[in-house]
């Protein structure tokens, strides 16, 4: 292996050759072997140069593939690599804040360790005014079943509650429902034993006997979403309000017309007997988002 040559020795063999050039020009001679050492040529220098040479071109040869084929590289990726290499980071600033966030953390630990120093004393001074005794261990602190109910309600009104008697509630407390008419009960919501099979058990509404003709009125103001003769409803109204419906069915005629505004108190229709009745009486219906409610719930009949 060849000894590499420190800077004072390259130095002091360069003054040597060029003193050795400097006596031949002047006509002095010199050894065979002096003078072959000095032709001979340094080709490990050569090679170095050469391969620093090829290192550039390779170099060059890259960056013009990257900057100009695009059938090599896709537009993205030319892309993320200009705006990477168009990045100015200040790696200062990123020490900065990387030393402060540091710092916030030990600052926080600390507050989190004191805290809980602080908490650890009250519970002890606590424990020491209340000692724990056999007579205070287990039922001093039980809730009961009746606590918990009121606890419930408390956090929600409705809680208990079925959906319809939600939807009652709700309806008393924002709308003030008038009869419609004067009458007597003759079935109400719920099932029930109908003297006909026609006549389904499960009924929907209220129905209030009264003579054929009877004006019936308003129960609340709304816009007249139906006003029709079809079904087993015969002539009847659906009259709405915000989520509200109410059906006026089986009426003899019918006073107002789809579309109209009408105020609570108006007459709208008369007591008849069309549909699937079995005699003169209006079918009084009340649906909270489509949902029936019992009237009971809602209005004193």
């Amino acid at each position: 292996m060849e000894r590499t040559l420190s800077a004072e020795e390259r130095i002091r063999k360069a003054e040597e050759i060029y003193y050795k050039r400097k006596m031949q020009n002047q006509g002095v001679r010199v050894s065979a072997n002096a003078s072959n050492k000095s032709s001979k040529p340094n080709y490990k220098l050569f090679n170095k140069v050469i391969l620093q040479a090829l290192i550039c071109i390779t170099i060059y040869v890259i960056f013009y593939l990257v900057q100009n084929s695009n059938y090599i590289f896709s537009d993205n990726v030319l892309n993320t690599i200009k705006n990477i290499l168009s990045y100015d980071i200040n790696f200062q600033k990123v020490y900065q804040d990387l030393n402060g966030y540091i710092e916030n953390l030990k600052n926080k630990d600390n507050e989190s360790d004191g805290q809980n120093v602080e908490n650890e004393g009250q519970e002890l001074n606590e424990t020491e005014k209340n000692p724990v005794t056999e007579e205070n261990i287990g039922g001093a602190q039980e809730t009961t079943e009746q606590e918990t109910v009121d606890e419930q309600a408390s956090v929600d009104p409705n809680a208990g509650l079925s959906q319809m008697e939600i939807d009652a509630k709700y309806i008393k407390e924002n709308y003030s429902l008038t009869l419609p008419i004067q009458g007597t009960i003759t079935s109400r919501y719920g099932l029930r034993n109908p003297t006909t099979s026609s006549v389904p058990k499960n009924h929907t509404g209220i129905d209030i006997a009264a003579n054929t003709g009877t004006v019936i009125y308003a129960a609340l103001d709304g816009i007249v979403k139906i006003a029709s003769s079809e079904g087993d409803y015969g002539n009847h109204l659906r009259i709405e309000k915000d989520d509200i419906a109410i059906y006026y069915a089986h009426c003899n005629k019918l006073y107002v017309k789809e579309g109209e505004q009408i105020k609570q108190g108006d007459a709208i229709a008369e007591v008849g007997a069309t549909g699937n009745v079995t005699g003169p009486h209006l079918h009084f219906e009340i649906r909270r988002e489509d949902r029936y409610v019992n009237p009971d719930l809602i209005m004193q009949f």
